[in-house]
């Protein structure tokens, strides 16, 4: 059970702070909700305290982690699958699977494709949507504002070049 203030992460949403926890009548049905504000974009999320686990919500990552999230983002040229297809599927997999060290991975390999043979309409979505839970979770986790985050980003990925 989280508490107000804890900060989580809801997998494919990204991370954000326990603002409340309420009782909400839905379709005929009462439940209670996590609350959670996500710093980036200023999104308001609920979340069903009754399936938490199922749903694979987690603590933030400690800094320490955050620190090696960065060093995934430096490791280097991705081997990128020639099939659109199947690169989308396997993304998607890491992306679901709410793991930041995924997430990490899918950005770094989506940020190199673009610059190397740009990106379709639908990996740049993926792109966009990856880094928000990647930003956002970083935000909490060092304390950094949502650009510093963003610069630091980029610092690892062009320094692996």
């Amino acid at each position: 059970m989280y508490n107000v203030g804890d900060k989580i992460v809801y997998p494919m949403h990204g991370a954000g702070v326990i603002e409340s926890i309420e009782d909400k009548e839905i379709l005929g049905k009462w439940c209670s909700y996590y609350v959670m504000k996500i710093p980036i974009g200023d999104l308001k999320v609920m979340i069903p305290t009754n399936n938490v686990d199922d749903i694979g919500i987690r603590d933030v990552i400690s800094m320490s982690e955050a620190d090696r999230v960065f060093k995934v983002l430096g490791n280097g040229q991705h081997e990128f699958s020639t099939n659109w297809n199947k690169r989308y599927r396997e993304n998607m997999v890491k992306i679901k699977s709410g793991d930041i060290f995924e997430v990490a991975d899918v950005v770094r390999s989506l940020m190199q494709r673009e610059r190397d043979r740009g990106l379709s309409t639908g990996e740049r979505k993926m792109l966009n949507s990856a880094k928000q839970i990647l930003i956002s979770e970083l935000v909490l986790a060092k304390g950094l504002k949502q650009n510093e985050v963003e610069d630091k980003i980029h610092e690892y990925l062009y320094a692996a070049e």
